[in-house]
């Protein structure tokens, strides 16, 4: 299940069952899961820990160095957990010494081709990179996010939950979770990802609730310290609309509104 013409260091760890292509590179410190399929002309460099079943196509580079020029080749990682894809030309770069040290990638992600995840990102799991999309350095991205073809996040960015980033959509501020962003002006909130809630269980009142939440944050004409506040009351009775407001006490840069 190793091609033969594949280059894999002595010190790389390999489980069962792993099939590795013609000509990949698998470097010192990676480790590779059980059931994971690595693609011909694939590079793995390390420190890279890789989980179980996943499939990573040809001619993707996971594990390089950071794109930063304040690197000085401290010892950093990639992390991916399992089940994910990984389709052609990928690039995913460790982390850095002063921005945590770990590029983290979670579990059942799609990641099709040409997508560049830069350092020190952290993806949680179930999300989808359509083709060409990017992240800069440091940017976090939840659960069930999608990310449409040729979209992008400046470095430090925090992308909340099911929120659905548009085609071409460059975002510059925090994305709340639920929300829907169009490609107007550097990004812009256009309602919430209904249609992804119901796809994965969101009942009536649930995206009720979202809804009304949406309004109150972006069409009812209020500061963001009001809104807050009233986004307070509603989520008495909304965990949804809970995890809206624990994302705003997080968000480091300007909210997009």
């Amino acid at each position: 299940m190793i091609h033969p013409t594949a280059q894999i260091d002595p010190s790389a760890v390999i489980a069962n069952n792993v099939s590795i292509g013609a000509y990949s590179v698998i470097g010192a410190d990676v480790h590779v899961g059980e059931g994971t399929v690595i693609g011909p002309h694939v590079v793995i460099e390390g420190p890279t820990r890789i989980g179980s079943d996943n499939r990573i196509s040809q001619f993707a580079s996971l594990g390089g160095a950071p794109q930063d020029k304040k690197f000085a080749g401290e010892r950093t990682e990639l992390v991916i957990g399992d089940r994910n894809q990984i389709r052609e030309f990928v690039t995913i770069n460790r982390g850095t010494g002063d921005g945590g040290g770990v590029t983290r990638i979670g579990n059942d992600n799609w990641l099709l081709a040409y997508v560049h995840v830069a350092h020190d990102c952290q993806i949680g799991n179930n999300t989808v990179f359509s083709n060409y999309s990017a992240l800069a350095g440091h940017v976090e991205v939840g659960d069930w996010v999608v990310m449409a073809g040729f979209s992008g996040a400046h470095q430090f960015c925090k992308v909340g939950a099911h929120a659905f980033i548009g085609m071409g959509c460059l975002l510059g501020s925090d994305v709340p979770p639920f929300v829907m962003m169009a490609n107007e002006q550097r990004g812009r909130p256009r309602g919430i990802n209904s249609e992804g809630l119901k796809r994965r269980g969101f009942d009536a009142t649930r995206i009720s609730a979202i809804k009304r939440a949406y309004r109150t944050l972006y069409m009812a004409g209020l500061t963001l310290s009001d809104a807050r506040e009233q986004l307070v009351t509603q989520a008495a009775d909304s965990e949804d609309v809970r995890a809206m407001l624990d994302f705003l006490d997080r968000s480091e840069r300007s909210l997009a509104r």
